[in-house]
């Protein structure tokens, strides 16, 4: 039951929809590695965009499935034979929550070691990228029905969407839309990352570890975001609504500028 107050000064009681966050521990033989905070639903393509993304994994392949440990909420990978993965390496000692992000320039030093090298391509015009955009909204049932989670969705240039996934945590979307379109293809090729929220330098991370060449957010990119994009050569352009769009980096892809 919540209590809703309108602009008018009217007092209403009624029910409300709310998104879902609930805590799902990742494992790596038997340790583990990651808390991440995220909404129910594709969590077997969220395990596989999280490991690729973070560098667990190098290719989708090395990835048989994972299994439901204890009460569900514990998620075991299950690696493809003769794949071996230290998991101290990758263990994390706090929660990943539907906000956070890491930063420093170790951290852009990490991601470049981690990245593949980004395709040239693809050219796009501005109304392209006006077209990600608004397929995007057009993408949301969750946020359409709580307001309270993020999207992320995968494109060709020509507009066919690829893949695409909605959480409580923007970088947990982006994990579930990279790890849906890594089970059909890989690399990825010469596609556009359009997200919801502002660009955080863990998306743009997600990004260039993915060799996503072109990302784009309906909000601001943070600092760490824009500099991680112009070391790895990635085409980042934030503010993608009403019509408009601020190119940080990658100016190269974007015909007529």
């Amino acid at each position: 039951m919540v209590i809703r107050v309108t602009s008018d000064s009217i007092v209403e009681s009624g029910s409300d929809l709310l998104a879902v966050e609930r805590p799902i521990e990742l494992r790596l033989g038997g340790v583990p590695i990651a808390v991440l905070m995220s909404s129910p639903g594709m969590e077997e393509e969220l395990v596989l965009g999280f490991s690729l993304t973070e560098g667990i994994l190098l290719h989708p392949a090395e990835l048989v499935g994972c299994d439901r440990v204890g009460d569900g909420d514990r998620l075991e990978l299950r690696l493809a034979e003769g794949v071996e993965v230290d998991p101290e390496r990758f263990r994390r000692n706090a929660y990943t929550t539907s906000s956070c992000g890491v930063c420093g320039k170790a951290s852009i030093d990490a991601v470049l070691v981690a990245s593949r090298a980004l395709p040239p391509g693809p050219r796009l015009t501005p109304a392209q990228l006006r077209a990600f955009t608004e397929d995007l909204r057009n993408s949301q049932p969750g946020f359409n029905a709580t307001g309270g989670v993020h999207a992320a969705a995968i494109f060709d240039p020509d507009g066919t969407l690829l893949a695409s996934a909605e959480d409580i945590g923007r970088h947990n979307a982006v994990d579930k839309a990279i790890g849906a379109l890594a089970r059909v293809r890989w690399p990825l090729g010469e596609v556009v990352l359009q997200v919801s929220g502002r660009v955080s330098f863990e998306v743009a991370q997600k990004a260039a570890v993915a060799g996503i060449p072109v990302l784009v957010g309906v909000s601001a990119a943070s600092s760490l975001a824009v500099e991680l994009a112009e070391e790895t050569g990635l085409t980042l352009v934030g503010f993608a609504r009403e019509g408009g769009f601020v190119v940080y980096s990658g100016a190269q892809r974007i015909i007529g500028l």
